[in-house]
This record gives C-alpha cells, sequence and structure tokens, in this order.
C-alpha cells in the first residue's frame, strides 16, 4: 500500500491516515502502538534490520520513522495548543531515517524515548478540552490543521507504518 504524497497530494494523504483510523477512537489507536511495535520487534528478531530492497526501509527503520513522528507530533500538538495559528513545517522522513538512525540505533534505545512521549502525548490529548482539540497550525505543505485532525493523523500514520514494517519482515523471510 501506497500513501499519497503528502506535499503533492496534501488532502489525498490526510485523507489516506483519517481512513485507516475509520470509526476507531484516535488515542485508543494510539495507545496500543507501543505493544504492537514491541510485538513486532520480537516477531522479527534477527531479520530486523534487513532492508527487503536497498531503496526500502527496514523493520527497525520503519519503527525510527514511527518515533521520529511523535517526536514531530509531540512539539505540532504543543506549538498548536499554546499558539496562535503557529507555522508548522515539514520534514523530510528519508533524510530524518538515513541521518539521524544510521546506523540504526537499538530497538530498546527508540522504544525508551517513544513509550513516554507517546504516554505524554495522550495525557495530553485527555486533558485538553474538546473545544481547544479544533485550534489550527498552519503547515506549509498542507495548510491549516487542527490539533485533533494532527492526532488522528498520527494514529493513522501508526497504522500505515507498523502494516509497511509487517510486509517488510514477510518479504525480507520469503526473501529467505
Amino acid at each position: 500500500m501506497i500513501s499519497p504524497d503528502p506535499i503533492r497530494e496534501p488532502k489525498a494523504y490526510q485523507d489516506h491516515l483519517v481512513g485507516l483510523v475509520g470509526d476507531d477512537d484516535p488515542a485508543a489507536v494510539q495507545a496500543t502502538t507501543p505493544r504492537l511495535v514491541r510485538d513486532l520487534l520480537v516477531e522479527a528478531g534477527d531479520a530486523i534490520r534487513v532492508r527487503p530492497a536497498a531503496d526500502e526501509w527496514s523493520v527497525l527503520e520503519c519503527i525510527a520513522h514511527i518515533v521520529d513522528a511523535e517526536v514531530v507530533a509531540a512539539a505540532r500538538y504543543r506549538w498548536i495548543l499554546a499558539h496562535d495559528e503557529p507555522d508548522i513545517i515539514g520534514y523530510d522522513q528519508d533524510a530524518w531515517v538515513d541521518r539521524l538512525h544510521a546506523p540504526v540505533e537499538d530497538a530498546e534505545d527508540l522504544l525508551d524515548l517513544f513509550e513516554p512521549l507517546r504516554r505524554a502525548n495522550l495525557a495530553l490529548w485527555s486533558r485538553t478540552p474538546a473545544e481547544q482539540r479544533d485550534r489550527v497550525g498552519i503547515h506549509r505543505e498542507r495548510g491549516p490543521e487542527s490539533y485533533g485532525l494532527v492526532f488522528t493523523l498520527i494514529a493513522g500514520h501508526d497504522r500505515f507504518h507498523l502494516a509497511q514494517a509487517a510486509r517488510t519482515l514477510a518479504a525480507v523471510r520469503t526473501r529467505g
């Protein structure tokens, strides 16, 4: 499954990720991700760092990207809630994986960052009044995005990249 390009097709990208959440509670989706990540890492075993192709991420690189997205989302949430229509910059996911995770660090180190940050972001969501979830930041590439939309996008992003990591593992194992 390929996601629409977030820069060339911003609305299609948003719709795709929101669609992956469907009617599910985005907080519940996000709350399950740390366990799903841990399960996937155990299942991957020695194949964790193997890329199915030179231009595709390994399971661990997919997880590193989920962690990077959580770091970025944590800042975006706070800027949107604390400032009036803040400027939200994009980032090059491939550059982050290539430059910040090469060689890819230990899975436990990634989880040591991800799990408490995810808990903090879920706590922020829980204590934010519903009317504040409509506050907006202006994404440089996609235009206005509310806190509620960004939060839902991350839930869909989790599902998308967990599925990518599972496909990666299947491809690596098939290749044998």
